[in-house]
């Protein structure tokens, strides 16, 4: 198993960045494949983007493509979501997810994720 502890929310204004962290305890941290999703108030949880367990592979969901950049150490198990360029609509709790790679591709649903944090909240003022 592992846990997950996500870190670096806050308030910012539109066009500035943040650098959302998450960290993982328990072993195996590299066998993982990461993601991160989003819920925004009344809204449903949708994918935001995933890296392989090596961090050789990304995708991204269209809405931050280009704005966005996750990212992994996993000498630290720690991944990373840099989000610049921020709109209010970004606005939400971010939340990061694990899932055994096993030789899996990316996965973009939230119900192949096991393992979830319990999310940082970022908010976005224009």
């Amino acid at each position: 198993q592992v846990q997950l502890v996500e870190s670096g929310g806050g308030l910012v204004q539109a066009g500035g960045s943040l650098r959302l962290s998450c960290a993982a305890s328990g072993r195996s941290f590299s066998s993982y494949s990461m993601g991160w999703f989003r819920q925004a108030p009344g809204k449903e949880r949708e994918f935001v983007a995933a890296v392989s367990w090596y961090g050789g592979s990304t995708y991204y969901a269209d809405s931050v493509k280009g704005r966005f950049t996750i990212s992994r150490d996993n000498a630290k198990n720690t991944v990373y979501l840099q989000v610049n360029s921020l709109k209010p609509e970004d606005t939400a709790a971010y939340y990061c997810a694990a899932v055994r790679a096993l030789g899996r591709g990316l996965s973009l649903k939230e119900n192949d994720y096991p393992y979830w944090g319990e999310g940082t909240l970022v908010t976005v003022f224009s």
